[in-house]
């Protein structure tokens, strides 16, 4: 079984059509296209050694995290997904202690040609045998080729091809083909001027198109279930507590106290400065909203403080309700 991976089509033949994103240029240095073609078949690592035999903890945190619940992975008699099969050569964090001077030599005359950044390209891996439990890995990697001079969107470089062969009790279980691509970053045109931020726009559909009507007409509607006379927030289709759909609406009086809040710092967002106070607001007729506290210092907002629905212009297609500080009639 083969699986391949491709991102972008970046090393295709030269003279594959007027739409190749990648094509052969001139320019090498001298003799540096001799130095690099010395490398292919050059190991890059030699009896490698897994630093964990294949184990159940990891099997189960990688399907958690692709959402893969095929039963072969589970149970005493689990096998290990075969898309993990790079996962068990990893160096992770603290890197890899198994490559061999080819592999540094060969990066170090990339970097003095230019080529200082790096991308990945593509993947190609052959499962051979199932991993299992117990399983302990050794493995050996290979300098397949280093490409000519390419030119690709992100800068000149070249495709570097390293082949690992992936053993287990001695025997090979699969081979994992590893491109990236090691170039000279592109010169980019300067940036034009970014408009200026706007605040997103709300999401509004059938089910909440009323609230926004209401938002429009400076009134703040909230659900009232037909049959229980339950109250709800955010707007909602049917009733949480009993499950009718029959509803109507009332209008807020606009009171109000800070539930709980949270000042946000950071990360920043394009339209907002901060430090800026978000509030979990609740509102007297029962129910809770997010919104902006505003009227006082983002470090004087409290729990329990009272506040009053205003309508905050945001610019000239949004208007949103917040609460101001301090707002009791």
């Amino acid at each position: 079984m083969t699986l391949v991976e491709r991102d972008g089509g970046a090393d295709r033949p030269e003279g594959a059509g007027s739409r190749d994103r990648t094509h052969r240029v001139s320019g090498a240095p001298d003799g540096l296209d001799e130095r690099l073609r010395e490398f292919a078949g050059r190991p890059a690592a030699t009896g490698g050694l897994g630093k964990d035999p294949v184990n159940l903890p990891m099997i189960r945190h990688w399907c958690e995290a692709m959402g893969d619940a095929h039963p072969a992975y589970r149970g005493p008699e689990a096998v290990a997904p075969p898309t993990m099969l790079q996962a068990w050569t990893m160096g992770g964090l603290s890197g890899h202690t198994d490559r061999s001077s080819a592999h540094e030599e060969l990066f170090a005359l990339l970097d003095g040609a230019g080529y200082t950044s790096v991308v990945a390209t593509d993947c190609e891996q052959e499962y051979l045998r199932p991993l299992r439990p117990g399983d302990e890995i050794t493995f050996d990697t290979v300098i397949e080729s280093v490409s000519a001079r390419k030119t690709t969107a992100l800068g000149a470089g070249r495709f570097v091809t390293t082949r690992t062969d992936v053993r287990a009790g001695g025997d090979l279980a699969g081979t994992h083909r590893f491109r990236i691509l090691k170039y000279a970053p592109a010169a980019r045109p300067p940036k034009a001027a970014a408009p200026a931020a706007r605040r997103p726009r709300p999401v509004i559909n059938r089910d909440n198109a009323g609230f926004w009507d209401g938002v429009a007409a400076h009134r703040l509607l909230i659900q009232r279930c037909g049959d229980c006379a339950a109250p709800r927030f955010p707007w909602l289709p049917g009733c949480a507590d009993c499950g009718s759909r029959e509803w109507d609406t009332v209008e807020a009086s606009g009171a109000g106290t800070v539930f709980s809040y949270v000042v946000m710092h950071h990360p920043p967002f394009p339209a907002f400065t901060p430090p800026y106070a978000v509030g979990l607001i609740e509102l007297a007729e029962g129910v809770r909203m997010i919104s902006n506290v505003v009227g006082v210092p983002h470090d004087e907002v409290r729990i329990g403080m009272p506040v009053r629905l205003e309508f905050l212009r945001v610019d000239e297609e949004l208007e949103l309700p917040v609460f101001r500080a301090g707002g009791e009639d």
